[in-house]
C-alpha cells in the first residue's frame, strides 16, 4: 500500500449499490431495449466519490458467483432468496467492464462475499494506520467501524463513525455481529431469535453487553420473547458465525492492485455508446477536444453562486429586463409568503438567462436592518408587459403555482414554454420524485441549498421575507440557475422520444394555465347540506357503536385496534387470518372484510369506519376548507403524479369523494 497514512483507502460495496441502484432509480433502457438503469446509478456513485474523497485507492468489489464458506457452513443460507431478476442479470458484465474502463481496481473473489474482501482490506488499512472509508448501503458492515474506520452511504449521503453506529443502532460496531445474531436476517434466511427485532436486541446488549452473557442470563429475560430465546439458543452460535465478517483472507494483493489507474477513454467511449450515456459521452468527447465542458461527471454542475446578484437599484433592474426581453428563453422563479397558491404573496423574483448568470429580485424583505429595495408595485407594473407577453418564452419549474401567485398581484403569466418539472414527468413518470432539489441531485449530480438552511426549521423556521438577502440571493438565484441548466439536460433526452414530447407539447404545457383558472375559480360547495350529512353520519355511527357493544358484550373503542383485537380474538375467539409485522392478529379493512362474511361484528366495524372517514375527511372538513374571501374550496390539481397521466388532487382531494 502507499505510504501517505493520511488519504483514505475508499473500498466499495459494488454488489450492494448494485441492488440498490437497480431498485431505486427508474428502469432505463437504450434503444436496442437493454436495461442500463443499474450500472447508471453506481457509475454515477463513483464518480460522485472521486470528488469527494482526495485518494488514489479506490476498490470496487463485487460478489463472485457459486457458494461461500457460509454456504457450506448452513446449507439453507440465502436459501429463500428469490433468484436475481433478468434485467439485474443483464447489467453486471458491463458494470464490471464500465467501472474497469473508469480505472477503479475490481474484486471478485470466489469462495467468499464482497463484504469478506472488504472486511479484511479495511482490517489491514487499519493495522497500518490508515484511514479507511467504506462505501455501502449494508447495515452489516457496521461491525466494521471503528478506529479510522467509517462508513458512508452515497445515495442518503449519510456517514457513520462509532458515534453514529450507537445513535443508529443503539449498540457499538463491537457489538453490532451480536446484534445481528439476534434479530436474524430473512433476507439471507439467517435463523436469529423469532420475534426479536431491532428494539429489544439493542435493550439486551445495552444490559448484558455480550450475546455469551446474555446467554448465560437468559432465565431472568421475562415474557414470552424470554421463552422464545430459551427456546432458540442453540441456534444462536450458527447466526453469529453467519454475519461475523472475516477480516483475514489471504489475499496476496500488490500495492498496485488497489490504486486507481488512468481511464481507458476509447472504452469509455465504446461503452457510453452502447450503453447510451448521451451526456457522459458529451463530456468525453468536449475532453478530448480540449474544451472545458459547462456540465461535469453525469452532468455535475460546478455553481459559482458568487456570480449571482441582487437587484436593488434601478439600474440593475433596468438591465436585466433589457437582458430578459432579449434571452431566447430564461427561467423564473417566485419567493412568496405561503405555499397555499391563494393566499401567497410575492417576496422577490430570480431570473437566469445563461448558465451561471442568475439575478434575485427582493421586493418584500422586511427584518430589522434590511436593505432598501425597490418600489413593489412600480416593479411590479415594469414587469407585467414581460411577464405577461406570451411571445417572450418562460422556464420554470412548477410554473402553475407561480401563476396563481402573480394573479394575486393581478398579473396574468404568460408564454409558459418550459416547466422542468413536467419535462421531468414526461421523460420518467414512474420516478416518485420530481421536485428541483431531487432532479438536481439525479441529473446534474448536484445538492441544492435547501429552504431549511435558509429558513430554519419546525417552529424556529421563519418566512422568506424575514431571510437576509445575504442567504436569500444565493437560495434564490441558484433555484433558477438551476432550473436552467436542468432544462438544458432533460429537454435534449425528451426531445428524442416523439410520443412523450409530443404529450409535452401538446398537452401538459397548454394544460398549465387551464388547470391554474381551474384552481383559482375553486369549487362551490352546500356547506349547510354538508352540515346535515354530517349530522345524519353521527346518528348512523352511534346506532352502528351500540350494535356492536351488544354483539361484543360490552362497550369498547371502536377506532382502537388494541381494544378491537382483544374482543374479535381474545373474547370472541374468532381465529386470525393474518397477523401484522410485529407478529400480532390484524385488523386491517382486507382481514375485516373476510371475517365479516361470517361474523356480523367485522361487517359492523366496517361499516362504522367507513362512515367515520366520510366525516372526518370530507363532511365536516371541506366547509373549513372554504376560502373566506372566495366562499369555494381551492384545491391543487397535479400533473406530475400519477405514473398512468392521470391528474391527482389535493388540499383537498376531490377525487376520490365516494357517492
Amino acid at each position: 500500500m502507499p505510504k501517505d497514512k493520511d488519504r483514505p483507502l475508499v473500498l466499495v460495496d459494488g454488489s450492494s449499490y448494485l441492488y440498490r441502484a437497480f431498485h431505486a432509480l427508474p428502469p432505463l433502457t437504450n434503444s436496442r431495449g437493454e436495461p442500463t438503469g443499474a450500472v447508471y446509478g453506481v457509475a454515477n456513485m463513483l464518480r460522485r466519490l472521486l470528488k469527494d474523497y482526495d485518494t488514489d485507492e479506490v476498490v470496487v468489489v463485487f460478489d463472485a458467483k457459486g457458494p461461500t464458506f457460509r454456504d457450506e457452513m448452513f446449507p439453507e443460507y440465502k436459501a429463500t432468496r428469490p433468484p436475481m431478476p433478468d434485467e439485474l442479470v443483464a447489467q453486471i458484465e458491463p458494470l464490471h467492464e464500465l467501472v474497469r474502463a473508469m480505472g477503479f481496481p475490481v474484486l471478485v473473489v470466489d469462495g467468499v462475499e464482497a463484504d469478506d474482501v472488504i472486511g479484511t482490506l479495511a482490517e489491514r488499512a487499519r493495522a497500518e494506520g490508515r484511514p479507511v472509508v467504506i462505501s455501502t448501503g449494508d447495515k452489516d458492515m457496521a461491525q466494521l467501524v471503528g478506529e479510522g474506520v467509517t462508513l458512508v452511504n452515497t445515495m442518503t449521503g449519510t456517514t457513520l463513525d462509532r458515534e453514529g453506529v450507537i445513535e443508529k443502532f443503539g449498540v457499538a460496531p463491537e457489538q453490532i455481529v451480536d446484534y445481528l445474531a439476534l434479530i436474524g436476517d430473512k433476507v439471507d434466511n439467517v435463523p436469529g431469535i423469532p420475534g426479536v427485532g431491532p428494539k429489544t436486541a439493542a435493550k439486551w446488549l445495552q444490559k448484558y453487553g455480550t450475546l455469551e452473557n446474555l446467554v448465560a442470563h437468559a432465565e431472568e429475560i421475562g415474557g414470552k420473547v424470554g421463552e422464545r430465546l430459551r427456546e432458540h439458543l442453540d441456534q444462536l452460535p450458527l447466526s453469529k458465525r453467519l454475519v461475523t465478517i472475516r477480516r483475514d483472507l489471504d489475499l496476496n494483493l500488490p500495492p498496485e492492485a488497489l490504486r486507481l489507474r488512468e481511464p481507458d477513454r476509447e472504452r469509455l467511449r465504446e461503452l457510453f455508446r452502447r450503453l447510451e450515456f448521451r451526456s457522459w459521452l458529451r463530456e468525453l468527447e468536449e475532453e478530448d477536444a480540449g474544451e472545458v465542458a459547462e456540465e461535469g461527471a453525469g452532468g455535475t454542475v460546478q455553481v459559482d453562486r458568487d456570480g449571482y446578484e441582487a437587484i436593488l437599484d434601478e439600474a440593475r433592474l433596468a438591465h436585466w429586463l433589457e437582458r430578459l426581453a432579449q434571452a431566447e428563453l430564461f427561467a423564473f422563479d417566485t419567493e412568496t409568503t405561503d405555499l397555499d397558491y391563494m393566499r401567497a404573496r410575492v417576496v422577490g423574483m430570480s431570473f437566469a438567462v445563461a448558465p451561471g448568470e442568475a439575478a434575485y429580485l427582493p421586493l418584500a424583505h422586511d427584518y430589522p436592518g434590511a436593505p432598501e429595495q425597490l418600489d413593489f408595485e412600480r416593479v411590479m407594473a415594469r414587469l407585467r408587459p414581460l411577464l405577461e407577453d406570451p411571445e417572450r418564452p418562460k422556464l420554470g419549474h412548477h410554473l402553475k403555482y407561480d401563476r396563481n401567485v402573480l394573479a394575486n398581484h393581478g398579473i396574468t403569466l404568460r408564454g409558459i414554454r418550459h416547466d422542468t418539472m413536467l419535462e421531468s414527468y414526461l421523460y420518467d413518470s414512474s420516478a416518485r420524485q420530481h421536485d428541483l432539489d431531487s432532479l438536481c441531485q439525479r441529473y446534474l449530480d448536484h445538492c441544492n441549498i435547501k429552504y431549511e438552511e435558509v429558513a430554519g426549521k419546525g417552529a424556529k423556521q421563519i418566512p422568506f421575507n424575514q431571510v437576509a438577502l445575504e442567504q436569500a440571493v444565493p437560495y434564490a438565484a441558484e433555484d433558477a440557475d438551476l432550473c436552467l441548466r436542468l432544462h438544458r439536460h432533460l429537454w435534449p433526452l425528451l426531445e428524442e422520444r416523439e410520443g412523450p414530447r409530443r404529450v409535452y407539447e401538446e398537452i401538459e404545457i397548454p394544460l398549465i394555465p387551464v388547470l391554474s383558472d381551474m384552481e383559482r375559480t375553486g369549487v362551490l360547495i352546500d356547506t349547510a347540506l354538508l352540515g346535515r350529512i354530517s349530522q345524519e353520519l353521527a346518528e348512523r355511527m352511534a346506532e352502528l357503536e351500540r350494535r356492536a357493544h351488544e354483539l361484543a358484550g360490552e362497550p369498547f373503542n371502536l377506532g382502537s385496534t388494541k381494544q378491537l383485537r382483544y374482543i374479535l380474538f381474545d373474547k370472541l375467539g374468532i381465529p386470525p387470518l393474518k397477523k401484522t409485522p410485529r407478529g400480532e392478529p390484524s385488523t386491517a379493512e382486507e382481514v375485516l372484510v373476510q371475517l365479516a362474511e361470517e361474523h356480523e361484528l367485522p361487517r359492523v366495524i366496517l361499516d362504522w369506519r367507513s362512515l367515520s372517514k366520510l366525516k372526518s375527511t370530507y363532511t365536516d372538513k371541506l366547509p373549513q376548507m372554504v376560502n373566506p374571501d372566495t366562499g369555494r374550496v381551492h384545491t391543487s390539481y397535479h400533473q406530475a403524479v400519477a405514473a398512468t397521466g392521470r391528474l391527482s388532487s389535493s388540499d383537498p382531494n376531490l377525487q376520490n369523494i365516494p357517492i
